[in-house]
């Protein structure tokens, strides 16, 4: 299995490790529960350094982008980052990406895990504007701070107020006595804070000033259990749980991040005619009673089976059961009663709004 920078801070710390998508990574330290607390309530410190990184360079470099994926990165500004999918010929979600506009000419983005040499495959492949690729997924580690004083641990350890830096925009520089670093406000929980990305070299002195740091805040160290349990409160999407090749960014509730209007890119033709047709599922949350529903559990209406969870979970923060799941785009409206099939039992559920949690600060 592919490691981390960070794989001997986890075994030292006691962390129980499992083969995630090929990567040794800690799916707890001192429990699921304990650990998204901690996130929520203080700070929790994940590591994410197995996302990977892949970098255009040159004066084709945003045309080359634009073309591959969903949003309008055109409209970004520099030091300005985008969420953004990245569709197929059909339509479908190759993958869902953050693009960070670094310079005129140079812009950095940041792939899931277990879909690095896919996207650079992808992306190579489709670059008709002769762009300059290179992956530089094993260059970086990343560290991702999240929680109410995660933006205190950024600024002492940056030297300057973060105040300028607001979401989804970051910062680049000395971290931790450390350059090349970038530090940007994003992040999968819900919570405020950053993720730096850092040179992998330096993943120890990061770390151990991270951890310094943090002590005075409780700084937790999280794993992927509860980063799981965190980003589901939020409906926040997994790819290869809730969006893959085979769904479209309008069935995933990603039209915000689909600029329909901005001009060619890949997949926008089947999206326009999904648009004009009426999108036929919805990916939508639910709160499901009594039971946990589970990936693949059936959703039912009248009897009838239709749709499908893709992720569930026991909310720790609001201690209910809550769903994701995509139905007919008819049975997607807030309020309308269904049925989960979990494990041969009927669970009855109700579509509601999300997120299904709201930070209080």
């Amino acid at each position: 299995m592919r490691r981390t920078p960070f794989h001997e801070f986890h075994r030292d710390a006691g962390a129980k490790l499992i083969d995630f998508g090929g990567w040794e990574m800690p799916v707890q330290y001192q429990g699921i529960l304990a650990e998204h607390a901690a996130c929520r309530n203080a700070v929790g410190c994940f590591d994410v350094s197995h996302m990977g990184e892949v970098r255009f360079r040159g004066p084709q470099a945003l045309a080359a982008v634009n073309h591959l994926v969903t949003n309008d990165i055109s409209k970004a500004a520099l030091s300005q980052a985008m969420y953004t999918a990245m569709c197929n010929e059909g339509g479908g979600i190759v993958d869902d990406l953050i693009v960070y506009r670094v310079a005129e000419e140079d812009i950095l983005i940041c792939v899931n895990a277990a879909n690095r040499e896919k996207d650079y495959a992808w992306m190579k492949a489709h670059n008709p504007f002769g762009a300059e690729i290179t992956n530089e997924s094993d260059q970086w580690g990343q560290l991702a701070i999240q929680g109410r004083h995660a933006i205190a641990i950024g600024e002492a350890l940056l030297g300057r107020s973060l105040a300028d830096v607001k979401n989804y925009w970051f910062t680049s520089g000395v971290f931790a006595g450390v350059e090349g670093c970038i530090l940007a406000r994003t992040g999968y929980t819900g919570e405020d804070g950053f993720e730096v990305f850092l040179p992998a070299g330096a993943a120890d002195i990061v770390w151990n000033a991270i951890h310094a740091e943090g002590a005075k805040y409780g700084l937790a160290d999280i794993g992927l259990g509860a980063r799981d349990t965190l980003r589901l409160e939020m409906k926040y999407c997994l790819y290869g749980n809730d969006i893959n090749d085979e769904t479209t960014p309008l069935e995933a509730g990603l039209g915000w991040v689909t600029k329909l209007d901005k001009g060619e890119f890949i997949g926008r033709d089947p999206l326009v005619k999904q648009r004009d047709a009426g999108v036929p599922r919805r990916l939508v949350g639910l709160e499901v009673a009594d039971r946990i529903a589970r990936q693949h559990c059936a959703v039912l209406h009248n009897g009838e089976v239709v749709g499908e969870v893709t992720s569930g979970t026991r909310s720790p923060s609001l201690g209910k059961n809550f769903a994701i799941a995509y139905v007919p785009a008819a049975l997607s409206k807030a309020g309308t009663p269904l049925v989960v099939d979990i494990r041969g039992k009927e669970a009855a559920a109700v579509v509601v709004k999300t997120p299904f949690y709201t930070r209080p600060y």
